[in-house]
């Protein structure tokens, strides 16, 4: 058997002259220029808004609620937004990142949810701080003046270890009652709470006053 090449193409390759223009069969990708080139990204700081300025359009303002003369924030319109919510959280959870928090309070009932989360992100534990009559165990209980009434909270027993290192959490800082509570049953318990975190904090109603020398953490003031 003999070996016969295969036999070469008389058509020489098209190779484009030096100046010359080529077709591409792919499109420019979008905002290309004419010569095909890409115009510069603006720098992520100036694209990217403000987060906390973008969650702040999800606190509604309802007047007259819960009783004449008071403006209410309401939080839900925020947490029916995912991107406002996670901008909350993250910015709740990254004030304790490096901290030793053993345990995050939480009281009921909006500070169920972002206590709950905040627990979550800094893998601590979570402690419910309830209304009298909700929680099925024994129960420490405290009372104390809100701005509207006077209340009671509990926490159940041996909730916290002895010198346990406690971050409480609410949606609203107002007068400062509440979280004052949940500070007594904290120590109650022998616990020490390290930090107060909030939401929203109503600063012309001066709670944080209440509540210092303890650090105070929050997300929006108005």
């Amino acid at each position: 058997m003999t070996y016969t090449p295969p036999r070469r193409s008389n058509v020489t390759p098209y190779a484009p002259q030096a100046g010359s223009q080529t077709r591409s069969s792919r499109p420019a990708p979008p905002g290309a220029t004419p010569g095909g080139t890409l115009p510069s990204s603006p720098s992520p700081r100036a694209a990217t808004p403000d987060p906390l300025a973008y969650a702040r359009r999800f606190i509604r303002d309802v007047p007259d609620f819960p009783k004449p003369g008071i403006l209410f924030k309401d939080i839900t319109p925020l947490l029916a937004n995912p991107r406002a919510l996670h901008v909350v959280l993250d910015s709740l959870a990254e004030r304790f990142i490096g901290d030793h928090v053993d345990a995050v309070v939480g009281i009921e009932a909006r500070g169920f949810i972002f206590g709950g989360a905040l627990a979550a992100r800094l893998n601590a534990s979570f402690v419910p701080a309830r209304k009298p009559g909700k929680l099925p165990a024994q129960t420490d209980r405290v009372s104390y003046k809100t701005e509207y009434s006077t209340a009671e909270l509990e926490m159940h027993k041996a909730s916290l270890r002895e010198e346990a290192r406690v971050v409480i959490v609410d949606d609203l800082l107002a007068t400062g009652g509440t979280a004052r509570a949940a500070a007594d049953l904290v120590h109650g318990q022998g616990g020490t709470v390290v930090a107060y975190a909030f939401v929203v904090e109503l600063s012309f109603l001066n709670g944080r006053e209440r509540l210092l020398p303890v650090r105070i953490e929050s997300v929006l003031s108005y």
